[in-house]
């Protein structure tokens, strides 16, 4: 079995989870209020300048000239295709000065400690649910989704696109590829670090229907 096939084993409940949680439930069928996905998209955009940074630092330890290069594009492509999302459905949006809610914070403080502490392997782990459940995520969605005019199709449509599914697949290749010249202790710890990400998914969408605040 590949180590990616245990790593998802590991995260299927928290998969399960996070499709039947509420945001994904209303999102889903077009019913979210737009507040919700307005508060989500913002953190989401907090939360990708720096996972594009934490991409491209990844890009720079790979030993494989066409896996740096892969990290870079996913770099690039991860901000590109986010911003105009983001500008289409924020655009006609006062501009506010937004700042980071805990759940958002807690993501990109665990995938830089990952990133900048420990080895490559653990890092390729930690950064891979965003791609594999966002993927699984929009295929889900798409399969059950409301039909007719959904006011979030073009966000559904990104991440069940047939470029998004070659990234992720390409990202998961690179992650198996370390995974196998790698100890059973590494690989168990890439394991628990994907376990954790995958952790950090759910609390991002659960922090965005709650319009998670600061208690203090």
């Amino acid at each position: 079995m590949l180590w990616s096939e245990k790593a998802w084993q590991a995260s299927e409940s928290i998969y399960q989870q996070i499709t039947a949680h509420p945001f994904i439930k209303e999102l889903m069928t077009g019913s979210l209020p737009e507040e919700k996905f307005l508060f989500y998209l913002r953190q989401d955009a907090l939360y990708l300048a720096d996972y594009g940074k934490i991409l491209a630092s990844i890009a720079t330890k790979l030993t494989e000239p066409a896996e740096t290069e892969a990290f870079l594009y996913f770099a690039n492509d991860t901000i590109q295709v986010e911003k105009a999302l983001h500008e289409q459905f924020l655009s006609a949006y006062p501009q506010e000065i937004v700042s980071h809610s805990p759940s958002c914070l807690l993501y990109i403080g665990h995938l830089n400690r990952i990133c900048h502490l420990k080895p490559i392997e653990e890092a390729l782990a930690a950064i891979l649910p965003c791609f594999w459940i966002y993927k699984e995520v929009g295929d889900y969605i798409l399969a059950h989704q409301t039909k007719g005019n959904h006011p979030y199709q073009n966000w559904i449509n990104t991440y069940a696109g047939e470029a998004f599914a070659t990234a992720v697949q390409k990202a998961i290749e690179i992650s198996n590829r370390y995974a196998k010249s790698a100890s059973e202790q590494v690989q168990q710890a890439m394991t628990a670090t994907f376990v954790r990400s995958s952790k950090m998914e759910w609390l991002f969408w659960d922090s965005a229907y709650h319009l998670e605040k600061w208690k203090i």
